[in-house]
């Protein structure tokens, strides 16, 4: 079996560093022995919640997306705040923050990299169970926006499936939610190892 290619990077340089992502250019030893330039969008990850109750209904929400230029759904969902914040502490925040609900039983669901093509960026999806109504904190303008609706899993895959529901953590979540739920597949713990969780950006910030 012959040697795998090592796709060194022999150069790298930032084009942005925002708020919340940074642009980088990195020269890449391709297998021909020539180089090409490949842009990386780099993140800091993001963790998304189906929060399934005891009557199979699934919370979704309802977001305008700047870049698609219009409201679409997904599941519950936010940054993770730093490299050091947990995973599941920050679906916690983020299904308080957002739809008003707090859970006893998580579970991780998938890992999603949302666009490997360009970007780092890894979503984990967990499944929340044993759901509880707390005050909703609004943190923003955009969080003040959103609405909030509750369907039924099926259904809600129904609408992924018909191409109602783009995002990709949100298709994914759940269909494996569904297959969860039914019994098909198992889960992983909530504490399961993150492999893939985006590094770069977050040591910018240390």
């Amino acid at each position: 079996m012959t040697d795998r290619h090592e796709f060194s990077v022999v150069s790298s340089r930032d084009v942005h560093i925002g708020r919340v992502v940074g642009l980088r250019v990195d020269e890449v030893v391709m297998p021909g022995g020539g180089t090409a330039k490949r842009e990386v969008v780099e993140h800091l990850g993001a963790v998304a919640v189906a929060a399934v109750s005891e009557d199979g209904l699934v919370t979704l929400i309802h977001q305008y997306r700047h870049p698609l230029g219009k409201r679409i759904w997904e599941l519950p969902a936010g940054l993770l705040d730093s490299g050091a914040e947990e995973p599941l502490e920050a679906a916690r925040r983020e299904l308080v923050e957002e739809v008003g609900l707090t859970a006893s039983s998580w579970v991780t669901l998938v890992d999603v990299a949302a666009s490997p093509g360009f970007t780092d960026e890894v979503v984990r999806v967990f499944l929340a169970r044993g759901l509880s109504s707390v005050d909703r904190e609004h943190m923003g303008e955009e969080e003040a926006d959103l609405e909030v609706h509750r369907f039924p899993l099926d259904r809600a895959v129904e609408m992924a499936l018909a191409g109602e529901i783009v995002n990709g953590a949100a298709v994914a979540g759940l269909l494996a939610a569904q297959a969860v739920l039914a019994g098909r597949a198992q889960p992983r713990p909530a504490d399961a190892p993150f492999e893939d969780r985006p590094t770069r950006f977050a040591a910018r910030q240390d």
